[in-house]
C-alpha cells in the first residue's frame, strides 16, 4: 500500500471531486481521495489499513486520524497516522503531526509539532480522552 515511490498513489474506495465541499465530520474505511474541501475532521478506524490521500491543492480543515496518510495539499488540523505518514513537496500541515513512520520530500511544510509514536503506544488522543473523562 505504502511503499517508496512507486506507490504513491493510494487505491481509493471514496472520492471527493475536485468541486465538492463537505461541511461535517467523515469517518470511512478502505481508501478516501480528496481533491476538493472537508471542513470537519477525517478519520478512519485506528485498527484498519485505512488509508486519506490529500490531493495538491486540497483541504481539510480539522483533524485527520487515519492509519496511512498521504498529503499533497492542506491540513489545517492534528494529523494522527499510527501506521505511516507521507508528505509530499507541496504539504502543508497546520497543527502537530502524530506519526509511526514518517516520510516528508523537500519543501513539505509543518508548522506545529513532530511526536512520535512507536506502534502499541496508546496515542495521545485517547490518553487525553481519559484525563477528560476522569475530571468530569
Amino acid at each position: 500500500m505504502f511503499g517508496r515511490k512507486k506507490n504513491r498513489h493510494i487505491a481509493a474506495n471514496t472520492i471527493v471531486g475536485l468541486e465538492t465541499r463537505i461541511n461535517g465530520d467523515v469517518h470511512f474505511s478502505g481508501g478516501l481521495h480528496v481533491d476538493g474541501i472537508v471542513h470537519g475532521n477525517v478519520s478512519a478506524d485506528p485498527d484498519s489499513e485505512a488509508s486519506l490521500s490529500l490531493a495538491d491543492g486540497a483541504t481539510i480543515d480539522g483533524g485527520v486520524t487515519v492509519p496511512y496518510v498521504l498529503v499533497e495539499g492542506i491540513v489545517k488540523g492534528d494529523v494522527f497516522a499510527n501506521k505511516r505518514v507521507i508528505l509530499g513537496s507541496t504539504a502543508r500541515v497546520i497543527g502537530n503531526v502524530y506519526y509511526n513512520l514518517i516520510e516528508m520530500a523537500i519543501g513539505a511544510e509543518i508548522n506545529g509539532k513532530l511526536v512520535h509514536q512507536p506502534e502499541g503506544q496508546v496515542p495521545l488522543l485517547e490518553q487525553t480522552a481519559k484525563i477528560d473523562q476522569t475530571a468530569a
